[in-house]
């Protein structure tokens, strides 16, 4: 196929050989699948920010560091320079979050390296050979979604560990192969102790995770394995190896009033993401 503009310069740079065929195009990146230094291998074009819609942007950045005081003082005036630093932050917190994870023993795609606002990483496929079908796109027995929802509890706590919440962790961000499920799309992962949204977020992306294989498995619906591994997490007594039991005891102190009308928010604002990408699917299709 013809090479897409974004993906010449790796081209030129000797980073991709060929461009095989475009994987999928979202509202906030397209992703090809090109041939690149002897392996078949993902490339994620990153969209402008002009032409991103994903929302709350600024929500997902704070606790991020900027080591360059230029680049930092650039990036709050809102310059055009500024604007072109945010746009490396944010793509190298995919980069970073993706080592990170996968140096913790999250399942996730192995990164290359990001290269002119593009991502090159491993494609996950199928033990015939296929692309790695998208939770949301396959259906699986009352078995495969408590061993699957398992295994997520699983890398959600190693993530945490690691002090990483994904913070849009849903049936849309998961593939699935022969040995389970596999988190991507993590651009917007926040700073677990530097973010102060990051609570609210980790219980969302549970709580989306739970309500998904909880169609197949309705017990998991009355867990609480967030809350309990939030509790922990700030108790300092969470490990990768923590056997976490899905209940939780509430306290009797007085209601954080902030933190449930974030929560009620994030709620509207995932049902609304979630109708987006059901009608981009149905375009596509």
């Amino acid at each position: 196929m013809k090479v897409p503009k974004r993906l010449l310069p790796l081209v030129e740079d000797g980073l991709v050989d060929e461009v095989l065929t475009q994987l999928m195009s979202g509202k906030e990146a397209s992703v090809y699948i090109v041939h690149s230094q002897d392996k078949i291998c993902c490339a994620k074009v990153y969209k402008e920010i002009e032409q991103r819609s994903f929302k709350q942007a600024v929500t997902y950045r704070e606790g991020r560091k900027v080591r360059n005081s230029r680049r930092a003082r650039a990036m709050e005036k809102g310059s055009k320079f500024g604007r072109d630093e945010q746009e490396k932050v944010w793509q190298r917190a995919e980069v970073d979050a993706l080592y990170a994870l996968s140096d913790a023993d999250v399942r996730v795609p192995t990164p290359y390296g990001c290269f002119h606002g593009v991502l090159l990483m491993e494609l996950m496929t199928t033990e015939d050979g296929s692309v790695a079908p998208r939770l949301n796109d396959i259906t699986l027995t009352k078995e495969q979604a408590l061993r699957d929802h398992d295994l997520i509890i699983k890398y959600v706590t190693r993530m945490l560990c690691v002090g990483i919440v994904h913070g849009d962790l849903s049936e849309f961000n998961v593939l699935v192969d022969e040995s389970g499920p596999i988190i991507i799309d993590l651009p917007q992962a926040v700073d677990a102790s530097a973010n102060n949204n990051a609570k609210w977020m980790l219980e969302r992306d549970v709580a989306n995770m739970t309500n998904y294989y909880g169609q197949y498995a309705p017990e998991l619906l009355e867990t609480q394995f967030a809350k309990e591994m939030w509790a922990l997490y700030e108790a300092g007594d969470l490990t990768p190896t923590t056997e976490l039991t899905g209940h939780f005891e509430y306290s009797d102190e007085d209601a954080d009033i902030d933190g449930l009308m974030a929560e009620i928010n994030a709620v509207m604002e995932e049902a609304a993401l979630r109708k987006e990408r059901l009608q981009e699917e149905n375009e596509l299709d």
